[in-house]
């Protein structure tokens, strides 16, 4: 009996872990994305999030075009804010590559490009209903922590109604917009982490 009650326990122990390990990781994420951009609204969260399951979230078939687009951003701005690259999300599947990496010269606008339509066309991302559950679930934690996000209630429900219909991309804020001025690509981790950070260093 004794040797029963101990594997509860331990069955008790690990599932609770399990649950630890993912409450830990979304505050972690939380508390790195509100230190480094304090104007983040649920929006941008989500948005964090989403990009670590789903990576760009589309598939590019027009490469041609996905190209044009990146000179035409490229010429846009002189300087893009923020660090040169960052993780997304809780598990940091995939990294947000600043553009400032190809002004800077460190990383051919083409290399950058291949690395993004390679990492866009093969995600493997969770199911609808896969998503939606994880989403609730770092939407609770978020609330918990009672960030007094700009805007929260507004944002809570439109998310859920983008989740619950199964249309999930989203633009970033645009106070996050305004304040940061964003310029990046998304990049899967060991595409990353093998062909671009060694050129970013």
């Amino acid at each position: 009996m004794s040797r029963f009650i101990l594997s509860l326990l331990i069955l008790s122990f690990v599932a609770c872990s399990g649950q630890d390990d993912f409450e830990l990781s979304v505050r972690e994420a939380v508390t790195n994305q509100m230190n480094e951009y304090p104007k983040s609204t649920l929006r941008d969260l989500y948005k964090n999030f989403f990009q670590d399951r789903f990576g760009p979230g589309h598939l590019i078939a027009d490469t041609a075009a996905a190209a044009a687009y990146l000179r035409e951003e490229l010429a846009s701005f002189e300087q893009a804010k923020g660090a040169a690259y960052e993780p997304t999300g809780r598990l940091g599947n995939f990294y947000r590559v600043n553009l400032s990496v190809v002004k800077d010269a460190k990383v051919p606008a083409e290399r950058l490009l291949d690395a993004f339509v390679r990492s866009a066309n093969n995600v493997v991302a969770p199911t609808p209903d896969e998503w939606r559950k994880e989403w609730r679930a770092i939407d609770r934690i978020i609330r918990s922590m009672q960030l007094y996000l700009p805007n929260e209630e507004a944002d809570h429900i439109e998310i859920k109604i983008f989740v619950d219909s199964g249309n999930y991309v989203m633009h970033h804020s645009s106070i996050y917009e305004e304040t940061y001025e964003p310029h990046y690509r998304i990049v899967e981790k060991t595409i990353f982490e093998q062909e671009i950070l060694p050129l970013i260093n």
